[in-house]
C-alpha cells in the first residue's frame, strides 16, 4: 500500500522506458509488474534531442533524450488503452510553470491512480527538469500547485544532482506531496569517441543510469527515509531481488525498475518477484511493511 493506492506487488516499471504507448505498457503489466509509470509528457508535443540519444558505458547507460514526447492529448489516448484492473498507472509529467503542472494533472488524473512529477531530469531543456528540483523555493511551488489541482496522490521525483537531497524532500513533503521516488539518473555524464574526438550523444553529456549508480541512490534512500514521513520509492540499477531488498530495507515501499529491462528484457519483473518472494519466505517476513527500513534498526 502506497498513499492508499494497492499494489499487487513492489515492483513497477520507471518513468523513460517503454512507457510510451499502452501495448508496451500492458506487456510490462503482464510480465509481473505491479504497476507502471509513463513516459514523462508535457502539455505539447516537444521532440527531443536528435540522435543519437543513449550510450552504454561502463555499468550503466547515458541518454540525453530531451524529454521527447507527443503531448497529453495524444498521450490521454494511450492511458486509456491500459488495463488498469488489479494494476497501478502512474503518469510521469513534466512542466516550466506551476500553472502548466496544473493543467496536466487536472488533464489527466481521471486515467491514472497517482502522478509522479519529474523535476530531476538532467538533460532537459533549460526551465524543465532538475532545474526545479535543486530549488527548494521552486519544487515547493510545483509540488503545491500540482498537489492543489489533484484528487490523487502526487510523487515528487528527486535529482541526486544536488548538495543536499533530505533539503530538497522535506521540501516537498512540506508543499503536500503524497510520496517521493527517488533517484532520478546522475550526472550529467559524457562519453567520447575517440575515433573522431567529439562526444557521442547528440547533446553532448547526459544522466546516467544502471548498476552503477545503485549504491547513490541506496544512499540517498536511506537518509530521505530519516528526514521524512511520508512513502519512498526506489529507483537506480535495480537487477534482482537482493537489490530490491537492499532498498526495501533502506526504507522504500516499492522500487522502479528501467534500465535492466534493457539488458534482460521484460522478464526482469517475474525473475525478481520469484526471488523476493523465496527470499521472504526463508527469512519468515509475511508481508513488505515488515521489511520496511529495517537497515535503520540500534543494533
Amino acid at each position: 500500500d502506497i498513499c492508499g493506492v494497492e499494489f499487487r506487488n513492489p515492483l513497477m516499471l520507471a518513468a523513460g522506458i517503454m512507457g510510451s504507448n499502452a501495448s508496451s505498457m500492458n506487456w510490462i503489466l503482464k510480465s509481473g509488474a505491479g504497476g507502471v509509470v509513463t513516459k514523462s509528457f508535457s502539455l505539447n508535443p516537444h521532440p527531443g534531442y536528435p540522435n543519437p540519444t543513449t550510450v552504454a558505458v561502463e555499468g550503466g547507460i547515458l541518454n540525453a533524450i530531451g524529454l521527447s514526447n507527443p503531448g497529453v492529448d495524444n498521450f490521454k489516448e494511450e492511458l486509456k488503452r491500459i488495463e488498469r484492473k488489479n494494476n497501478v498507472v502512474i503518469a510521469s509529467i513534466y512542466g516550466a510553470t506551476p500553472d502548466e503542472f496544473s493543467s496536466l494533472v487536472s488533464d489527466v488524473q481521471d486515467y491514472v491512480d497517482m502522478i509522479e512529477l519529474n523535476i530531476s531530469c538532467p538533460h532537459a531543456m533549460e526551465g524543465f527538469g532538475a532545474s526545479i528540483g535543486q530549488d527548494c523555493n521552486l519544487s515547493h511551488t510545483i509540488v503545491s500547485a500540482a498537489k492543489d489541482a489533484s484528487d490523487v496522490p502526487i510523487i515528487a521525483k528527486l535529482t541526486p544532482n544536488v548538495t543536499d537531497i533530505t533539503e530538497i524532500a522535506k521540501t516537498c513533503e512540506d508543499a503536500g506531496a503524497d510520496a517521493i521516488s527517488l533517484i532520478n539518473t546522475l550526472g550529467p555524464g559524457m562519453k567520447i569517441n575517440i575515433d573522431v574526438a567529439r562526444p557521442v550523444l547528440f547533446h553532448k553529456s547526459g544522466g546516467m543510469s544502471g548498476r552503477a549508480i545503485k549504491p547513490i541512490a541506496i544512499s540517498n534512500v536511506y537518509s530521505v527515509y530519516e528526514a521524512v514521513d511520508i512513502p519512498l520509492i526506489g529507483v537506480g540499477g535495480i537487477y534482482t531481488f537482493e537489490d530490491v531488498v537492499e532498498f526495501i530495507f533502506a526504507g522504500a515501499r516499492a522500487v522502479q525498475i528501467g534500465t535492466a529491462i534493457m539488458d534482460e528484457g521484460v522478464e526482469v519483473f517475474n525473475k525478481i518477484n520469484l526471488g523476493l518472494e523465496k527470499f521472504m519466505d526463508e527469512k519468515g517476513y509475511s508481508s513488505i511493511d515488515e521489511m520496511v527500513g529495517l537497515a535503520h534498526r540500534e543494533l
